[in-house]
């Protein structure tokens, strides 16, 4: 039977070539400065917003990655709490969100601190509040035991069972964890890009914990790439990229742990989803600024607020060409009040008549 990772002499000392990484590595690193500058010529209200929305976006997609689906509005509301900002339309937000946030923010709020057995420990259980995971209990605040047998990734139906990983014995973790953060905490000449990706492999390898080993590598990927960006102001998600190329990560994370130690390709797979993350937050950024043009552009225009709705949302994700019709069931509004509105923006050289005809007259944003 063929050997895990963790299993081959030499574990656990990672090779990789840096020749291959070279091209992409710096990508990612142009990429991260270009976005820090173009974030930093924004105004405040602007770069808090693109945080926020960071923040909740990587929230939620850490826990899309695992099969869970958790309340966007909740996941805003509390990471806005926790920053102290001041926004409209906060909503309650249950204990197991309150937890996976307290989590990302410790991991990037605070990431020049030291990565501890016991700060582990406290994220690992902030995300079971309960003791739980679905319908089993598990155990939360320590190390996993061998009460429920060796730890295994499988799929499969029962009998049939197909074994795609198994971790470490639990009785070797307080040493492979102990060997971990002592490599995590060091300084060294490794690009903490670079390491962050490493550290998202060993963690996820020695699995640790009974639940939540993905989520919290993720958290500690984040936390070293905050630390490469060198402030804790967050503006891309690489967990929302993981969650668009899932397939792919978990088949890269099951061939790297059935290979030997070179894990070039690995790192590869990492940097080309962390530059994607990158360009996509690029092109968001694009959308910004040309919104923030937009309202400079009219500061003391008087609209109403079923046009300030119908604006923000052509600013953002608005399908497809806006109608009366669309205009109406968006507002909530009568078709005469939606010609009215329209009608107003035209006179005022914020929308104008689409010329490609059609059955319906349809407008475009003047930007």
């Amino acid at each position: 039977m063929a050997l895990y990772i963790h299993q081959k002499a030499g574990w656990p000392d990672f090779t990789w070539d840096e020749t291959k990484l070279s091209v992409v590595l710096g990508e990612v690193r142009y990429f991260q400065g270009k976005i820090a500058g173009r974030m930093d010529a924004l105004g405040f209200s602007t770069r808090t917003e693109a945080m926020l929305k960071t923040l909740t976006e990587d929230v939620l997609k850490s826990t899309e990655i695992e099969g869970e689906v958790l309340s966007s509005d909740q996941v805003r509301s509390s990471i806005a709490r926790r920053l102290g900002l001041e926004i409209a339309g906060l909503v309650p937000s249950d204990r197991k969100v309150e937890g996976v946030v307290e989590m990302t923010l410790d991991a990037t709020q605070n990431y020049d601190q030291e990565l501890t057995e016991e700060r582990l420990f406290g994220w690992q259980s902030s995300l079971f509040p309960s003791g739980r995971s679905g319908m089993f209990t598990i155990v939360t605040g320590k190390w996993r035991d061998n009460d429920k047998g060796p730890m295994q990734v499988v799929s499969g139906p029962i009998g049939r069972e197909m074994v795609h990983f198994e971790a470490p014995d639990a009785d070797s973790l307080e040493k492979e964890m102990a060997l971990f953060l002592q490599w995590f905490n060091q300084t060294s000449n490794i690009d903490p890009v670079i390491k962050s990706g490493i550290a998202h492999l060993w963690f996820v390898t020695i699995h640790p914990f009974d639940d939540g080993n993905g989520r919290i590598a993720r958290a500690i990927a984040d936390m070293l790439l905050t630390r490469a960006d060198g402030n804790a102001r967050r503006y891309y998600s690489m967990s929302s990229q993981i969650r668009h190329r899932r397939n792919g990560y978990y088949a890269i994370l099951e061939k790297t742990q059935k290979n030997g130690l070179d894990i070039t390709e690995w790192l590869e797979w990492f940097l080309s989803c962390l530059y994607e993350s990158l360009l996509t937050t690029d092109e968001t950024l694009n959308i910004v600024l040309r919104r923030v043009e937009f309202w400079d552009k009219h500061p003391a225009t008087s609209l109403n607020e079923r046009q300030r709705l119908v604006i923000s949302k052509m600013q953002e994700d608005f399908f497809g060409k806006l109608t009366s019709s669309k205009w109406a069931k968006i507002t909530k509004s009568s078709q005469d009040t939606a010609g009215r509105d329209i009608q107003d923006l035209v006179a005022k050289g914020i929308l104008a008549k689409d010329n490609a005809g059609g059955r319906s007259t349809a407008y475009d944003l003047l930007w």
